[in-house]
């Protein structure tokens, strides 16, 4: 199966509320439609983690994350436009999201996956992961691939059969070319041009 094929296959399972397992531009995640309630509850019971603890959405670009934040803090475009590492921007005002993907402020963390150079074209890694949020043309939640507590799996041989039998649909690892195997930094971001790094 090509890549454009595993590509149709999870954004079907995506769409019909199910939970895959994937590769993103860090490490391997749970994910699903993150505007979907009972697809985001399925996440957090498969985690065993309380739904008072947010997620991390991944968007396209964006334009997709302008659909999904009542108003995008400018710093946020600086951000994005010069960024060279994965990072995920936590911003205020989250709309159009399932309830129990938002933290309690309201905000919502969400990245772009980051494509390095020598992979445009391709659809390998984090460039896999943009064009299946793309076709999905919602954010995807991107949690990490392991039981809430337990230590974060760098690559698909070290995630826990149990989350892999929970799954609705599993991306061949042979898709696991790009992820980098660590979290991406995290910057928390305010309307009046506050910025908290929660982690560099």
């Amino acid at each position: 199966m090509n890549p454009r094929e595993i590509i149709d296959e999870a954004v079907k399972v995506l769409r019909d509320g199910g939970v895959i397992l994937y590769p993103t531009d860090t490490v391997w995640g749970i994910g699903c439609d993150a505007t979907n309630e009972k697809a985001v509850a399925k996440v957090f019971e498969i985690k065993r983690r309380s739904e008072a603890k947010s997620l991390v959405l991944l968007a396209c670009d964006l334009d997709m994350v302008a659909r999904y934040i009542r108003e995008i803090p400018s710093i946020a475009i600086d951000l994005v436009e010069v960024n060279d590492a994965p990072m995920t921007i936590i911003y205020p005002g989250a709309q159009y999201l399932a309830p129990n993907a938002v933290a309690e402020d309201g905000s919502v963390g969400i990245r772009i996956p980051l494509v390095p150079e020598d992979e445009a074209g391709t659809l390998r890694g984090a460039d896999f992961t943009r064009e299946l949020v793309r076709r999905l043309r919602k954010p995807l939640v991107s949690t990490s691939a392991n039981i809430s507590g337990e230590p974060t799996p760098g690559n698909f041989s070290e995630i826990s059969q149990e989350i892999v039998s929970a799954m609705d649909y599993v991306v061949p690892r042979s898709v696991d070319s790009g992820s980098t195997g660590r979290p991406s930094q995290i910057i928390k971001l305010g309307l009046g041009g506050e910025v908290q790094i929660i982690r560099g």
